[in-house]
Order: structure tokens, then C-alpha cells, then sequence
């Protein structure tokens, strides 16, 4: 009786303890299925995962992220609050592919009566950040959100979407997704442009001539080109109208850039200029200075040019006759 007592006692504590030592970790598969389950056996060629009903063994051929919840709730901490942006320092660099898996949600298409542009949500209030010609002269505007669910791709429409502030000089707007489902949408952390160097890596997503969730990838050709009296990230990365207002990503997946403008002409290729995330952080801080008001489009104030200096009259002594 007492040996028997003890053995149960024994298989008890020995399974409170693999219990206790089984990992849970969610699997994002190439398809975009997500599975959430206890490892019971890690292998090279598969993950054997305990679903609660069901054991399963995934082979990693089919696994595009395997994130361990530790690692998950290492991760939700880092995240820090900027303002209305966040930044997250311990974020692990990654390649494209597996980048695009972490990322790409957050990414939207922005849809208006004239056109469309890209864009990019920020903070768990549906923010979304785009270009403000994009959205210059518009009042409905669409925000199209794709979101990965077992079956597929889903596609969400909102048309519920406040501006929120706008600068035509920056070429910088901030929509707002009005809508409770809002706080649900993942978001994108913000980079620290001035950390570029020449050469890096840079992957831009969007929705080029109206071909959404296209992916570009290049690497920065000059963290700094002005023009216009404003400075660019130039980077060989393939950007098209529909791009713009669209996130450039390093390759810790944290925007460092706002799509804007491409270089246009017979073979001309590779040139692609975008907003440096710098430039975005200083008006996001700022957006009060300019914020939109619906009953004046041109809210914000407007300053009229200097007078011209008088240009001396030509004498008609001096002026060249025809040959």
C-alpha cells in the first residue's frame, strides 16, 4: 500500500514538473495559419506540438516563425511608449521573408475617389500614417487592412477614418481608424533613421499601381539626399505611385522611412526617395501645430510671400536687336 501510495506520488510530481517545464510557442506557418501549443519534442526536421485535443508534428520546412511565449512576454515589455508611436530596442533583426511574416499586417492600403496610397498603423488607437498628397482635397477615405486567419487572408475595409493633422510641405498625414475594431490591429515600431549607414538593407511594402501587399527590397544608396529644401533616404528600393505614404523598413522590421517620390524617366531605375522616420517622430510630437479642421481644409496658418524686389526697366538702347 505504501509502495504503491508512493508511486503515485512520485508520477504526480513528475508530472507537475513537465508541466511545468513544457514551452508554450506560437508557429506562424508560410500559409499564415497560426498555431499556439506545448512543445513536447523539438527535432531538426520538426516541432511536435501538444494542441490540447490533438498532438501535431510540424515540419520546419512549413514554419515561418516560431516565437516561445517567454520570448513573446520578453518582447510585449520591450515595447516602449513615444508619445503616440512606439519603439521596441530589443527587437532581433531577421530576413526579409521572415520580416514581411511580423510586419505586414500593419501595413494598409489607403483608398480615396481619386486614387490610392499605402500606409502604416502606429499605436493600438488605429493611427495611420500616410503621405498627404494621398489624402489631399479627400473627406472619405477607406482604410483597407489585410489580416492573416487560418483560412487565409482576410480583408478588412474601414471607412470610418478622421484626419487627424496633415503638413503639404512635409508631404506627412495622420488618419485615424474610428472604429472599436481598431485596438486589435497590430502596429508597426518606429526606427531611428540617423542609424543608417550606406549599403544596408532596406524592404519596402505597399500597394504599387494598385497591386497590393507588394514587397520591394534594396539597400540605402545615401541616408540623407536633399531636395526642395528637405532631406530623403535614397535607397534602390522599387517604389511606384500606390507606394507612397508606404513604411521602408530596416531589417529589424521598424520603419526608418515614409515612401514618398521615385525618379521618373526612360531607364531610369533604383532611385526611390522616402521620408526618414526622424522627420516623421518631430511631427508626430508636433501634430498640434497641425491639426486638420473639417470646416477649413486649409486649417493652419497661411503666410503670404514676400514682395518681389522691382526689376529695373530695360532701356531700349540696350536691348540686342535680332540677326
Amino acid at each position: 500500500m505504501r509502495n504503491n501510495l508512493s508511486f503515485g506520488i512520485l508520477a504526480a510530481a513528475c508530472m507537475a514538473v513537465a508541466a511545468a517545464s513544457a514551452e508554450t510557442v506560437k508557429i506562424v506557418l508560410k500559409n499564415g495559419a497560426e498555431l499556439r501549443g506545448e512543445v513536447l519534442k523539438e527535432r531538426d526536421d520538426a516541432v511536435v506540438l501538444d494542441l490540447g485535443n490533438t498532438v501535431l508534428t510540424v515540419p520546419r520546412s512549413e514554419i515561418s516563425i516560431l516565437e516561445k511565449a517567454n520570448a513573446a512576454a520578453a518582447k510585449t515589455a520591450a515595447v516602449q511608449g513615444e508619445d503616440i508611436y512606439f519603439v521596441e530596442p530589443s527587437r532581433e533583426p531577421m530576413t526579409v521573408e521572415k520580416n514581411v511574416q511580423r510586419v505586414a499586417e500593419s501595413v494598409v492600403q489607403i483608398q480615396t475617389a481619386s486614387g490610392l496610397g499605402s500606409g502604416f498603423i502606429i499605436n493600438k488607437l488605429g493611427y495611420v500614417i500616410t503621405n498627404q498628397h494621398v489624402i489631399a482635397g479627400e473627406r472619405e477615405i477607406t482604410v483597407v487592412v489585410y489580416r492573416k486567419k487560418p483560412g487565409g487572408l482576410e480583408k478588412q475595409q474601414f471607412t470610418k477614418v478622421k484626419i487627424v493633422a496633415m503638413n503639404g510641405f512635409l508631404d506627412l498625414a495622420i488618419l485615424q481608424i474610428d472604429d472599436p475594431a481598431a485596438d486589435t490591429l497590430p502596429f508597426v515600431p518606429m526606427g531611428d533613421s540617423e542609424a543608417l549607414t550606406q549599403g544596408q538593407e532596406v524592404f519596402a511594402i505597399g500597394s504599387p499601381l494598385g497591386l497590393e501587399r507588394s514587397v520591394s527590397k534594396g539597400i540605402v544608396s545615401i541616408r540623407a539626399r536633399e531636395s526642395g529644401g528637405r532631406w530623403y533616404i535614397q535607397s534602390t528600393t522599387q517604389i511606384n505611385p500606390g507606394n507612397s505614404g508606404g513604411p521602408l523598413f530596416n531589417a529589424r522590421g521598424e520603419v526608418v522611412g515614409v515612401n514618398n517620390m521615385k525618379a521618373a524617366g526612360v531607364g531610369v531605375e533604383g532611385l526611390g526617395f522616402s521620408i526618414p522616420s526622424n522627420v516623421l517622430k518631430l511631427f508626430l510630437k508636433n501634430r498640434e501645430a497641425f491639426a486638420f479642421d473639417p470646416r477649413n481644409p486649409n486649417s493652419g496658418f497661411r503666410y503670404l510671400p514676400p514682395p518681389a524686389p522691382p526689376q529695373e526697366k530695360t532701356k531700349p538702347d540696350s536691348v540686342t536687336p535680332r540677326i
